[in-house]
This record gives C-alpha cells, sequence and structure tokens, in this order.
C-alpha cells in the first residue's frame, strides 16, 4: 500500500498576500508548507530563483507551480468553480497568477489581502 505524504506547499514566506492566501486554504484543508527561504530547496530539486517566481506544490506524485498549484489547493479546498475556471483557462489561467506575483504591492492586491487575513481571523 503506498504511503500517503501530504502535499507541501513552498511559498514567499516574505509575501503577506501568500502567507494569507496559505491560512486562507489551512482553515479547511491539513497541508504543510514552508516558505521558500527556510526550506531545503536542493531537496525538491529547485532553485531559490524559481521559488522567487513561483508557489510549489509538492505531492508523493506530482510537483506543482504557478496556477496549476493554486487551481490543485483551491480543488483540495473544496473551491469547485474557481478550480475549475483555473484549470480551464490555461494560458490565462497562468497570466493572471504571473501577474498577481508581480504586483503584490498593487492597491487590489493589498485589499485583498487584509480581506484574506480579516476572514481567516473571524
Amino acid at each position: 500500500m503506498p504511503i500517503h505524504i501530504e502535499p507541501l506547499v513552498i511559498y514567499d514566506g516574505e509575501c503577506r498576500f501568500c502567507a494569507a492566501s496559505l491560512a486562507w486554504v489551512k482553515e479547511k484543508v491539513q497541508i504543510d508548507s514552508v516558505p521558500y527561504q527556510d526550506a531545503d530547496l536542493a531537496h525538491f530539486d529547485l532553485s531559490r530563483d524559481q521559488c522567487e517566481k513561483s508557489v510549489f506544490v509538492i505531492t508523493d506524485s506530482e510537483q506543482l507551480s504557478g496556477a496549476a498549484a493554486i487551481g490543485y489547493l483551491l480543488r483540495l479546498r473544496g473551491n469547485t468553480f474557481q478550480t475549475w475556471l483555473i484549470q480551464t483557462s490555461g494560458p490565462i489561467g497562468e497570466f493572471g497568477y504571473r501577474w498577481v506575483a508581480s504586483h503584490r504591492n498593487s492597491m487590489i492586491i493589498r485589499i485583498a489581502t487584509k480581506c484574506l487575513e480579516r476572514s481567516v481571523a473571524n
């Protein structure tokens, strides 16, 4: 019988939006997470450069990044519409992920961060 390993999320520990999003996912899903700044990246065949650009989800059978990683986490959380939207949007979903990742200090992402932090706190 195969051993089940919980998903591991490797994320930017210095990003408030990333931390708030992860806390929101963890409200409903038991996952392990580690900031890439503290992770043994070589163990996962990842580089600091890769992790500065994208979130990674490591499971017992696959390694996902960017929009695919977000879609996976949303599916685990039970957010079926958002999962479907990301999975069927293809390059548009990846573009959206890249836009958010490169605009973390924009007004819209700061507002989204505050909303996530408030929802998790309540």
